[in-house]
C-alpha cells in the first residue's frame, strides 16, 4: 500500500475520502498525528502530516521513528513524501521540484536515527536509499504533466531549525549536494529499515544563501510564499500519480532486513519481537 507524508502546508490530502483515523501509540512514542486511511479515486492509501496539525513540530522535534512505524503497521510498503528544499545549484530554480536519489546526512545526532539499538542489532544497506521504481513513477508523472522535476539529485539534510550560514552552504555544494532540507533524514533511512520503498518530492523554495546577492538569501517569509505558490503544482502531480497504479517495491527493499540482522530471534524479548515483526512485514 502507498503512504504519503505531507510537509509544510500539506496537512491533509485534498480529495481523500477518509475511512479511518489510526491514532494508536507506537513502541517508539507518539507519531506526529493520526494516520488517515482512505481512498483517492478508488485507490487505497495512507496519509500523515509530518509536522502535525497546525505545524506544531519543528524538523528536529518530529518523531520520525513513530511516523514510519505507524505507517508500516497500518500496511504501507511504499512511501512518498513532500518537503521544502533550498537549491544549491544555479540550474535548480525556486518553484521547480526536485527528486533526490542520494542523501548526505549533516544532522547532529539529536534525532533517533534508527529503530535498532538497545539490544537489537542490525545494519541495513543504504547505498541506494531511494526506490528506483518509485522515483521513476514520480518522474513519469511529472513528465506527463509537464512539470519541471530535477531527477536523481543529492539532498543534504541539516539539523535546523535555523537557516544555514554561507560557509555551510558552500561546504554542502563542494560535497556534491544539489538541494538542502531539514526533514528527509532519518525518514529515508528508517523507511529502508522498515523495508519500505521511499521517494521524496522536494519543493524548491530558494537558493539557500550561497549567492553573492543578499537579496537571494533564504528567509522564512520567502520560503513560505514560494512553497504556498508551488503547492498547487505538487497537488497536480499527486493527482496524476494517484490516477495510476504505483509500482511494486523492489524485492531487495522488501527484504532489506534479511541479511542485516545480527541479533538472533531467540535473544529478543517479546516486545522487541513484536515491533520487529511489523518492520519485517
Amino acid at each position: 500500500m502507498l503512504a504519503l507524508i505531507g510537509g509544510t502546508g500539506l496537512y491533509e490530502l485534498p480529495g481523500m475520502v477518509i475511512d479511518e483515523r489510526i491514532d494508536a501509540p507506537t513502541p517508539f512514542g507518539a507519531a506526529s498525528g493520526a494516520v488517515a486511511r482512505g481512498r483517492v479515486g478508488g485507490r487505497e492509501l495512507l496519509f500523515l502530516a509530518r509536522h502535525g496539525a497546525g505545524h506544531r513540530l519543528l524538523p528536529h522535534e518530529v518523531n520520525y521513528r513513530a511516523n514510519v512505524y505507524a505507517l508500516k503497521r497500518a500496511g504501507a510498503t511504499m512511501l512518498v513524501t513532500v518537503s521544502a528544499v533550498g537549491s544549491l545549484a544555479e540550474t535548480i530554480e525556486p518553484g521547480d521540484l526536485a527528486l533526490p536519489g542520494q542523501y548526505f546526512d549533516w544532522t547532529r545526532g539529536a534525532r533517533r536515527a534508527s529503530f535498532f539499538g538497545d539490544g537489537v542489532a542490525a545494519h541495513v544497506s543504504t547505498a541506494r536509499p531511494v526506490s528506483a521504481r518509485l522515483a521513476e513513477w514520480v518522474r513519469q508523472g511529472a513528465a506527463a504533466e509537464r512539470i519541471t522535476l530535477h531527477y536523481d539529485v543529492t539532498y543534504a539534510c541539516v539539523e535546523g531549525p535555523r537557516l544555514g550560514t554561507r560557509a555551510e552552504s558552500f561546504f554542502l555544494q563542494h560535497a556534491g549536494c544539489h538541494v538542502v532540507g531539514m526533514t528527509n533524514v532519518p525518514e529515508v533511512f528508517l523507511a529502508r529499515e522498515a523495508q519500505m520503498a521511499y521517494a521524496s518530492i522536494g519543493i524548491v523554495t530558494d537558493y539557500d544563501c550561497w549567492r553573492d546577492d543578499p537579496g537571494h538569501d533564504a528567509s522564512v517569509a520567502a520560503i513560505l510564499e514560494r512553497y504556498a505558490a508551488s503547492l498547487a503544482t505538487v497537488r497536480r502531480l499527486l493527482d496524476a500519480l494517484l490516477a495510476t497504479d504505483a509500482p511494486e517495491a523492489e524485492p531487495e527493499i522488501r527484504a532489506a532486513l534479511r541479511d542485516a540482522m545480527l541479533t538472533r530471534d531467540d535473544a529478543l524479548t517479546p516486545e522487541q519481537r513484536e515491533w520487529l515483526d511489523v518492520l519485517r512485514r
